[in-house]
C-alpha cells in the first residue's frame, strides 16, 4: 500500500511544479498599500490592473468611514452563531431586501463567501434525480458545486447554442427517466474571457425545453445594465433568470455574496443551504459596509460611468495597436499573446520591473499550451495617464516577445522545468 503523500512528493501538479521560480512573484504576489489604481509591488509603485475593485469603492473615504464606524460599534465577532440559531439581525434582512430590489427579484439571501455559496446553492437546488447542464468554461466554484451532484450532468461547449440545445435534449431524455428536473447554469460574465453568457438565447430555449436557469453574475453585478443590475438586465432577460447569484468581492469591494429569486424559492434555500445553516453569520461590519456601498452604487451612476470610460479607452487603445482581446463584452480585458510558460515569466517580470505595470498572468493548464493571457481589470479609479502608460508598455513587451528576447532570457528556466 502506498503512503497517501507519495503523490504529493512526486508530482507537485501542473502549476505547483513552477513554485520554486514563481512563488512570491508570479503567484502569491504581495501588493501593498491602499487599494487603488497604483499600489506597491516589491517596493516599487506599479499601475495595478489585477484588483477587482470595479467601481473604485474600496478606498473611497465615505466607505472607509462607514467600515471603521461599524467595526468600532460591532467588533469583528458580532453576531455570534449561524443565522438560524443566533446570528439573525434586522440589518441582515435590510441588506437582503435592498439587494433583491436592486436586481429585480422578490427575495434575496446573504452568503458568507461567493465560492462557498455557489457550491452550496447548487447542492441545495438539485437532488440525485435532477440533471445539470453547464458551460464547459464555468468558474471553478460552479464546477466544484456540480462535482457534488450525485445525478447526471452534461457540459456544453462554451457559449455554443447548438451544443446547449443538444445537451438540453440529452438532459430532457435523462430527466424523463429519473423523474427529475433540469438546472442550466451559466455565468453572466465569464471572468477569464470577459464574454457575456448567452442569456437571452438560453432564455428563448425555455419555450422548447423545461429547465430552470441559474446565473453566476459576479462580474456583471454593478457593471452591466442600465442600473447595474447585471448581465440579465443588459440583455433584457433579468425576469427570466430563476436564481441570480453575485458576490460582494467585485463591484462592492468587500466580502460576501447573495442569491436572489422568487420568495418561495428563497424560503426553500434559506432552510436548505448547508453552508449557511452550519456557518457563522456574515459579520455585522460587512453587512453595514455592504449597505453603504449598495446605496452609493444605486444612488449615482458616476462610478459605473467612469468605469466604462476607462474600459473603452483601454480596450480601444489595445485594439488600435493590434492586440487580440478575444470577444470580451465586459470590463474584463484579456490580452492574448503567443509564448511558453518561461517566456510568460520573463515577459511579466519585464512588465512589472521596467514598465511599472502589474497585471494578472494566466498560462497552461488554465489556457491551452502556447498561449499567454494577461488579464486587465479596469476600474473607476484608473486615470487616462495609467491607460496611456500601459498601452506603451504593452507595445514594448510585444516587440520583445516577437523578436525572441524573452525566449533567450527564459532559456535556463525552460531547461530546468522541461517536461
Amino acid at each position: 500500500m502506498k503512503d497517501l503523500f507519495d503523490k504529493i512528493y512526486k508530482d507537485k501538479g501542473p502549476l505547483g511544479k513552477w513554485a520554486d521560480v514563481a512563488e512570491g512573484y508570479f503567484v502569491f504576489p504581495k501588493l501593498e498599500g491602499p487599494i487603488s489604481n497604483r499600489m506597491k509591488f516589491n517596493g516599487k509603485e506599479v499601475i495595478t490592473w489585477s484588483v477587482n475593485d470595479y467601481l473604485g469603492l474600496a478606498n473611497d473615504p465615505a466607505v472607509r468611514e462607514v467600515d471603521a464606524q461599524a467595526a468600532a460599534t460591532y467588533g469583528s465577532a458580532y453576531p455570534m452563531g449561524a443565522r438560524m440559531m443566533s446570528g439573525h439581525t434586522d440589518l441582515h434582512e435590510q441588506l437582503e431586501n435592498e439587494l433583491a430590489d436592486f436586481v429585480y427579484k422578490e427575495a434575496a439571501y446573504l452568503l458568507n463567501f461567493g465560492y462557498q455559496g455557489m457550491v452550496s446553492t447548487i447542492d441545495a437546488l438539485v437532488s440525485k434525480n435532477d440533471v445539470i447542464v453547464y458551460d464547459v468554461d464555468a468558474h471553478a466554484c460552479i464546477i466544484d458545486g456540480v462535482r457534488l451532484h450525485m445525478g447526471q450532468r452534461f457540459t456544453y461547449k462554451h457559449n455554443d447554442l447548438e451544443s446547449i440545445e443538444k445537451n438540453l435534449s440529452r438532459a430532457t431524455k435523462m430527466a424523463e427517466k429519473t423523474g427529475g428536473g433540469i438546472l442550466l447554469i451559466s455565468e453572466g460574465v465569464f471572468g477569464m474571457r470577459g464574454e457575456q453568457g448567452k442569456l437571452k438565447e438560453i432564455v428563448a430555449l425555455k419555450k422548447k425545453y423545461n429547465f430552470r436557469l441559474f446565473v453566476d453574475d459576479a462580474h456583471g453585478f454593478g457593471t452591466l445594465g442600465k442600473t447595474g443590475a447585471g448581465a440579465g438586465q443588459e440583455q433584457g432577460v433579468q425576469d427570466d433568470i430563476d436564481v441570480y447569484f453575485a458576490t460582494f468581492a467585485k463591484s462592492l469591494a468587500s466580502t460576501g455574496a447573495f442569491i436572489a429569486a422568487d420568495k418561495e424559492i428563497m424560503d426553500y434555500l434559506k432552510y436548505n443551504l448547508r453552508s449557511q445553516m452550519f456557518a457563522k453569520s456574515l459579520q455585522m461590519q460587512l453587512v453595514v459596509g455592504a449597505l453603504k456601498r449598495l446605496d452609493m452604487m444605486r444612488s449615482s451612476t458616476k462610478y459605473k460611468d467612469k468605469l466604462w470610460e476607462n474600459v473603452h479607452a483601454l480596450q480601444g487603445g489595445l485594439r488600435e495597436r493590434g492586440f487580440d482581446l478575444g470577444t470580451t463584452q465586459s470590463c474584463v480585458t484579456p490580452v492574448y499573446l503567443k509564448g511558453s510558460v518561461p517566456e510568460a515569466m520573463a515577459l511579466v517580470k519585464d512588465l512589472r520591473e521596467n514598465y511599472g505595470v502589474f497585471t494578472s498572468i494566466v498560462v497552461y493548464p488554465v489556457i491551452p499550451k502556447g498561449l499567454i493571457l494577461l488579464r486587465l481589470i479596469p476600474t473607476a479609479s484608473h486615470t487616462m495617464e495609467d491607460i496611456e502608460l500601459t498601452l506603451k508598455a504593452f507595445s514594448g513587451i510585444r516587440e520583445r516577445l516577437e523578436n525572441g528576447t524573452y525566449k533567450r532570457l527564459s532559456a535556463s528556466v525552460a531547461a530546468a522545468f522541461a517536461d
